[in-house]
């Protein structure tokens, strides 16, 4: 787990918005990385300085090779058994009370948001339709719905409810699957109630799947996530 603390913080009595993200190696440091950094401190301390946008973010490490297994929840006939439904519930149920009980947090569900990318994408959108008491946001970035397609299914069962705000980002030119599935994903969540000033759609048409695609979509994406919910 690594976890940043907006500029301000020691000084501060404030409680913050707190941003969940997956693959926490590679979120501020090029050097944990194993595929290049999202820059996330350096973007964060420069919406801080620039706007006065502060919140604290936890990153969770994955287990490397268990990245596959951790980030699904459900299981897969070529890559084994899924554990995404016990990881988030270890978000939830373990993590999260420690983290607002260590730090000065905004501990409801309209100050809490899971993000991630790829394989993180996939899981957050279980997050928000599994735990929508806890998360009140998400950024799905590039998802991996074509490993899980039970996904659909299980939003189209438990779909976020209202208020929910959610951000999508998919790239062009990271397989012919990719924009389709995020907009049929996006297509499900209309059609069970998902308002669509609550839904955010991007796509670059030139994006690889890649950290240096995700970096640069960060800010805007965390900005909208957290707008008048206490990000300032």
């Amino acid at each position: 787990m690594r976890i940043y603390l907006p500029p301000g913080y020691q000084t501060s009595q404030r409680r913050y918005p707190v941003l969940y993200m997956h693959d926490g190696q590679n979120l501020f440091d090029d050097a944990t990385a194993y595929a290049g950094e999202w820059g996330v401190d350096e973007a964060l301390n420069s919406l801080a300085k620039s706007r006065g946008f502060r919140l604290i973010v936890v990153g969770i490490d994955n287990g490397g090779a268990e990245r596959i297994h951790e980030l699904n929840a459900w299981d897969h006939p070529e890559y084994g058994k899924g554990e995404g439904a016990q990881y988030m519930a270890f978000i939830v149920e373990v993590l999260k009370p420690w983290v607002d009980q260590h730090y000065r947090t905004k501990s409801d569900r309209r100050h809490t948001a899971v993000m991630g990318s790829s394989m993180g994408g996939l899981i957050s959108s279980y997050a928000i339709s599994r735990y929508p008491q806890v998360f009140g946001a998400a950024g799905i970035f590039s998802p991996a719905y074509w490993l899980a397609p039970q996904v659909f299914t299980d939003t189209e069962s438990r779909p976020p409810p209202p208020g929910e705000r959610i951000y999508f980002y998919a790239g062009g030119s990271e397989g012919e699957a990719m924009v389709p599935d995020m907009k049929r994903m996006v297509a499900l969540l209309k059609r069970r109630g998902v308002a669509t000033q609550d839904l955010e759609v991007r796509v670059n048409p030139v994006g690889r799947h890649n950290e240096a695609a995700w970096r640069a979509e960060f800010p805007r994406a965390v900005q909208w996530l957290f707008r008048g919910r206490g990000g300032r």
